[in-house]
């Protein structure tokens, strides 16, 4: 049975200990599943906030020093979001995976960049784009001699303020030959409609369901101690507490999924 890739964390890394209480919390329930492979996932900082007044973080170096010594506390790999060339370079040093935020899927010199990191590089699909693009995508990453490439479902603008996910897509891209993620929180943002985006968390579950349905490699998802004080993505951060039902959801579903195939 092939390995579910699960992508998990909170959507920035706002304190020393929630980052480590969480990473903990996560990593102990994925140390339960054989068939789990766990990437914790913060952001150090949010490049791209719906309002110059919204919290970006405490500052790049602290926060990536949190993201490393919980690598090395707790022996799990780390993903974190880069937003520049010179980002992709400082960060390569204390995260095993980086990721290339939608707005900037289609930007060739931070993707070659990641690439020349030799860390796998997720790109999230932009917005904006069909999945036939993220070809494109993965076709500048390998340009370098890097492979390690994996490919994100995260929504599609569906007019304003409003995303929607469209199922092949999920297909379309695995037939690039890379590892397909359904972020399963991101896909339902209501993008810019206050000072932070808001959300649908109620479909978290059975949005995942479907992508596990299909057949995507990994779930992506945020979550929070207390969504409701999280200082970026409150609107879709899935509850702390449920994760380890939601994991073990996931994994009865692929075991199903990987059965049928």
């Amino acid at each position: 049975m092939k390995k579910l890739i699960i992508i998990a964390g909170p959507c920035l890394a706002e304190s020393e200990k929630m980052v480590k209480d969480t990473a903990e919390h996560l990593q102990n329930i994925c140390a339960k599943f054989p068939n789990i492979d766990f990437y914790f996932k913060a952001s150090y900082k949010k490049a791209n906030r719906s309002s110059y007044s919204s919290f970006s973080g405490v500052g790049d170096e602290k926060a990536l020093r949190w993201l490393n010594d919980i690598r090395k506390m707790f022996n799990l790999k780390v993903l974190t979001d880069v937003h520049s060339v010179d980002e992709a370079k400082i960060a390569s040093d204390f995260v095993d995976v980086l990721q290339i935020p939608a707005f900037l899927s289609r930007q060739t010199e931070i993707l070659v960049a990641a690439a020349n990191t030799g860390l796998t590089v997720n790109v999230k699909k932009g917005q904006f784009l069909a999945p036939d693009d993220m070809k494109k995508a993965a076709d500048k990453i390998s340009a370098t001699g890097n492979n390690k490439i994996w490919l994100t479902e995260r929504g599609t603008f569906f007019g304003y303020h409003d995303l929607v996910v469209d199922f092949r897509s999920l297909l379309r891209m695995k037939k690039f030959g890379y590892p397909v993620i359904y972020d399963a929180t991101h896909s339902l943002q209501l993008p810019s409609i206050g000072e932070q985006s808001g959300g649908t968390p109620e479909f978290i579950i059975p949005m995942a369901k479907a992508a596990i349905s299909v057949g995507v490699d990994g779930v992506f998802f945020e979550t929070h101690p207390v969504p409701a004080n999280a200082k970026s993505d409150a609107g879709t951060q899935l509850p702390l507490n449920i994760s380890e039902r939601f994991i073990s959801m996931l994994v009865e579903m692929n075991a199903f999924a990987d059965g049928l195939e």
